[in-house]
């Protein structure tokens, strides 16, 4: 993809038609504030760029009928979401609807060479299949770290080693021959559940993944709060035991060393060989290590110990989620993640303690939900913010 919109009208349409597919120049018409005549000449010239194609005649609204447009369909974006144990690597079409979708364990402790190759053949893999024959018109990226944007640079990420200051967008872009733009991958899962998920039309709400890490997508007036070096949201470092447990990031104490998925694990080997969960250490003595899912599947048949386990969890998180409710007020709460396999018993216990330590006008009317999207939510948001770029004006 080479041409990009000439103005912010053609910026405008170009978005409208992403984010409701096609439609007649009668209705995007409706939409924005642009005569006839002058909506008219800046669509034919989105037509000469072969950004937007005919579509055909769309129904009469009384009178001669309107002719529908869309996007080229041919157009094709990538979105890689890599977090801290696995990655997921997708390519949409232009109205990020998601054509193919490929996951595998990863560590992102590896280093960027060895992660990158691992999403480069993920991506060739899809590229192989007839998804994107002509190649892709861009890519987002997640990392699970403070970026700084839009340069693409991770910033000191606590459980990145290798990946400080590495230019993650400079070379991904060379490597597959389009634009890319890098994010949090927690912004990027928050952005996702807004466009197609359980956010739709939130404009203040907080997104918390829950995974290997913990992390907390800040969305204001519609917009990414990044802060001002990239690390707002970083909700995992902080402090919810006084001198509590040893954590990556060198203090002690933190949410993520008490409760992320690696935590969870440590404390479920712990209930196994202890015997106070016989259920655990059965599926202990079978995998030979137990993770997130173990314990979800052990609370889900009863386990008294992994029940204790997911409902202290999410009275942590939700002690941290109080204060970040009381503070920010939003409209809404997602959480996501790996660990949501914990489900409805994780948010029970966050639910509980947020309405009940924060104040009654923040909490009234504040749904706390668990997203909708699950893995392709980070991919999803990748390709938003891409498209977000590529159809803007390039001056």
């Amino acid at each position: 993809m080479t041409a990009r919109p000439a103005n912010a009208h053609q910026a405008r349409l170009l978005r409208l038609l992403r984010d409701g597919g096609p439609g007649s120049r009668a209705q995007l018409g409706d939409q924005v504030e642009l005569s006839r005549s002058k909506l008219a000449v800046e669509i034919d010239r989105l037509l000469d760029t072969g950004l937007v194609v005919a579509d055909g005649l769309a129904a009469s609204r009384g009178g001669r009928r309107s002719h529908n447009v869309r996007l080229a369909p041919q157009l094709r974006f990538l979105g890689v979401d890599i977090g801290a144990t696995s990655i997921d690597v997708a390519v949409t079409n232009a109205e990020l609807e998601v054509l193919g979708h490929l996951n595998q364990p990863m560590d992102v402790r590896e280093g960027p060479v060895a992660v990158f190759e691992q999403a480069l053949g993920l991506a060739a893999k899809l590229r192989s299949s007839g998804l994107a024959p002509g190649g892709f018109d861009g890519a987002g990226v997640g990392v699970p770290g403070p970026v700084r944007f839009p340069e693409g640079v991770p910033v000191a990420p606590p459980i990145m080693p290798g990946w400080d200051g590495f230019p993650v967008r400079e070379a991904l872009s060379q490597d597959l021959g389009c634009p890319v733009l890098v994010d949090n991958d927690v912004n990027l899962m928050a952005m996702g559940e807004r466009h197609a998920g359980v956010a739709r039309s939130v404009d203040d709400f907080l997104c918390v993944k829950i995974g290997t890490g913990i992390g907390c997508g800040i969305v204001v007036g519609g917009q990414v709060h990044r802060g001002a070096t990239g690390s707002a949201g970083d909700i995992g470092h902080i402090q919810v035991e006084p001198d509590g447990r040893a954590c990556a990031c060198g203090n002690k104490g933190c949410l993520e060393a008490h409760f992320g998925g690696a935590a969870l694990a440590r404390d479920a080997e712990a209930a196994a060989r202890s015997g106070r969960s016989p259920e655990l250490a059965s599926r202990l003595d079978t995998h030979g290590r137990l993770t997130a899912a173990d314990v979800a599947a052990a609370a889900a048949a009863g386990d008294p110990a992994s029940l204790a386990l997911v409902r202290e969890g999410g009275n942590r998180v939700g002690q941290v989620i109080a204060g970040l409710v009381s503070f920010f007020n939003p409209g809404l709460v997602v959480i996501g993640g790996g660990v949501t396999g914990l489900g409805h018993h994780l948010l029970a216990s966050i639910r509980t303690q947020v309405y009940r330590q924060s104040l009654p006008l923040a909490t009234g009317n504040l749904p706390i939900v668990l997203g909708e999207l699950g893995p392709t939510a980070g991919v999803t948001g990748a390709t938003l913010l891409i498209t977000d770029h590529l159809f803007s004006p390039a001056f």
